[in-house]
């Protein structure tokens, strides 16, 4: 039964998470940390962190990641079969259907309603990991992170990468201490 929920905990946000990574991570959240509670917020943030640090699609890095840690290899294996299955039935199914309707108004006004939500799933979830970082650091490592962050990329001109990795050893060492 564990194998079945991993795989729905997975393959349930890539047929919903239509754009991408971005939109499927407010729902594998959902899914990990709140319905089947393999995590809590903050480990979930740290495997988000993490996932974006490193090169490639967050979904199946996130999804491997949290397949191991609940079942093992096999639990990976699965998360990540999830994870691309639907794009995988949708490519194969419907590339025909989807290339005949491409130019539809409908389509594309029907892209334009999702666009917001997507919008704000991923707010909600920026002010979940807001709420949970003043939990747990303080509002003063919170700001001045986010601070330092924000002049680094827009004022300096520092790629994100990079900042994200200074972030990453910085919290390396804030939380051993």
């Amino acid at each position: 039964m564990l194998f079945w929920h991993i795989f729905l905990a997975f393959f349930i946000p890539g047929i919903l998470g239509y754009g991408g990574g971005p939109a499927s991570i407010p729902l594998i959240e959902n899914e990990v940390v709140d319905h089947y509670h393999w995590m809590k917020l903050a480990e979930f943030s740290h495997v988000l962190a993490v996932g974006n640090a490193l090169p490639g699609p967050i979904a199946t890095k996130m999804a491997g990641y949290i397949g191991y840690e609940v079942a093992g290899v096999t639990g990976a294996f699965i998360a990540l079969l999830a994870t691309v299955a639907p794009s995988l039935i949708l490519m194969i199914v419907l590339l025909n259907l989807l290339y005949k309707y491409r130019n539809s108004p409908k389509v594309k006004r029907l892209t334009m309603f999702i666009r917001p939500t997507i919008a704000v799933l991923l707010g909600w979830m920026a002010y979940d990991f807001f709420a949970d970082s003043y939990r747990s650091s303080g509002w003063i490592q919170m700001v001045a992170l986010a601070g330092i962050s924000f002049v680094l990329m827009e004022k300096v001109k520092v790629h994100p990468a990079i900042v994200i990795m200074a972030a990453l050893v910085y919290g390396a060492f804030f939380m051993a201490s």
